[in-house]
């Protein structure tokens, strides 16, 4: 079991803010070899979703009201330390993130931009893909949406 936390940009301390950057980085940039601008400017705006096992991030994910990232609710930046993905930790922060969705902005349809690998996982969670496939950073994604 994790621990989950919702914090806006504000309540982040120092140490969670360097180990999201650092979790994002290690998965990311590092394990899906992509050189991309993961500080993007958009961490601000977002609810973050942090999850931890024995004082450790495992799993996070970044969440906007509708108007911030798309026209609707999104969830995005989903990541599991990869020594940890056995145990479904993904379910576990976006379960906590599709449930931040509703209390804090009172949405239930929520879009996410997908790696097109993760559709079934996705599709678990009651996201369906909209659209054509594109490439994102070189990786392949779909939009999917949570209605």
């Amino acid at each position: 079991m994790i621990d989950i936390k919702v914090k806006t940009f504000q309540e982040l301390t120092t140490q969670e803010l360097y180990d999201v950057l650092q979790l994002r980085s290690e998965v990311f940039v590092v394990e899906q070899d992509c050189v991309y601008q993961d500080i993007d400017g958009k961490d601000q705006q977002a609810l973050h979703i942090i999850g931890y096992k024995s004082n450790n991030l495992v799993a996070y994910t970044r969440v906007f009201k509708p108007g911030d990232y798309f026209k609707y609710a999104s969830i995005g930046r989903v990541v599991v330390r990869e020594n940890e993905r056995q145990y479904q930790y993904g379910y576990d922060i976006m379960k906590a993130s599709i449930e931040a969705v509703k209390t804090h902005y009172n949405q239930t349809k929520i879009k996410i931009s997908a790696q097109t690998y993760l559709k079934r996982f996705y599709n678990n969670l009651e996201f369906f893909e909209v659209g054509e496939e594109y490439l994102e950073d070189g990786i392949p994604h779909i939009a999917m949406i949570r209605n």
